[in-house]
């Protein structure tokens, strides 16, 4: 045995070159604590994917599924949810009557109408389904149960996803006052604009009272009222459209809330095959 490895006192000897059983064990824990932090770190990154682009494949798959289902049954049925009250014909040389307004009786999860935001893009178009939950919302907006059918006075109010799961609403901030939200319908268009002044941008400009943009808390469902920011049994006094997601981007601390108000009379789809002058720009 070399120098090296005796103890300085006689008769005692130890090995050289291995730590005190303490400092093993430390060296183990910080080895075991690195390691479950390398693990956690690459599952949430894993999730995360998943929310931001896996979904956002899955979504796109059903959105390409509903928009073929709900074609072929418009194609099939124009009257997909029963006629509406038949509309006088008009005299000879007058304008054409507006078209009636549908009566859609939607059986939850299943979808009923196609939503354009042309301030989107000209080729923003998502099919609406009925109902809110995470199953409905993970194939794109869906329609609040209990509130306005497209065209009906009250409050038609849509949810969507901003993050992930096909992002629809991704960029809902980006509506501007005036701006048109057009819904279809297996027999009709609806215009909706974004409540506000357009000419000075101003949300809160608009003679209602009603903002055609506002940043609220999870919990406050006046959103959803008949007259947005009304009571909930409260009277409707206009036809309205309400948008609602998550805000900020990423977090689900907040709600973003558009409002917008029916514009003009419905347009039959039979007239006008192609959408109104306000999604044809």
């Amino acid at each position: 045995m070399s120098a090296l490895d005796q103890d300085v006192r006689p008769g005692r000897t130890r090995a050289v070159g291995r730590p005190p059983r303490g400092r093993d064990v430390g060296r183990t824990l910080v080895r075991g604590t690195g390691q479950t932090l390398l693990t956690v770190g690459l599952v949430a990154l894993l999730f995360v994917g998943y929310e931001l682009w896996v979904t956002d494949l899955l979504a796109a798959r059903e959105q390409d599924r509903l928009t073929e289902q709900i074609r072929d049954d418009w194609a099939e049925d124009p009257t997909v949810g029963g006629p509406g009250p038949v509309a006088a014909a008009p005299p000879p040389g007058d304008a054409p009557a507006p078209a009636p307004p549908e009566v859609l009786d939607v059986a939850v999860g299943e979808p009923f109408a196609v939503l354009h935001i042309p301030r989107l893009g000209a080729d923003y178009e998502r099919v609406v389904v009925e109902g809110t939950a995470q199953t409905q919302l993970a194939q794109g907006p869906g329609h609040y149960l209990r509130t306005a059918m497209p065209g009906e006075q009250g409050n038609l109010a849509l949810a969507g996803h901003r993050v992930g799961r096909g992002s629809p609403f991704l960029d809902l901030d980006r509506l501007r006052p005036g701006d048109p939200i057009v819904v279809e319908t297996a027999g009709t268009w609806f215009v909706y604009r974004v409540l506000g002044a357009p000419g000075d941008q101003d949300f809160a400009g608009d003679p209602s009272g009603i903002p055609g943009r506002r940043i609220v808390r999870p919990t406050d469902v006046t959103v959803l009222s008949p007259t947005p920011g009304g009571p909930a049994g409260g009277p409707a006094t206009g036809a309205f459209l309400t948008l609602t997601t998550c805000h900020p981007k990423y977090s689900a601390e907040q709600r973003l809330v558009i409002h917008a108000r029916l514009d003009g009379e419905p347009v039959s789809r039979a007239t006008a095959p192609d959408g109104p002058p306000a999604l044809l720009g």
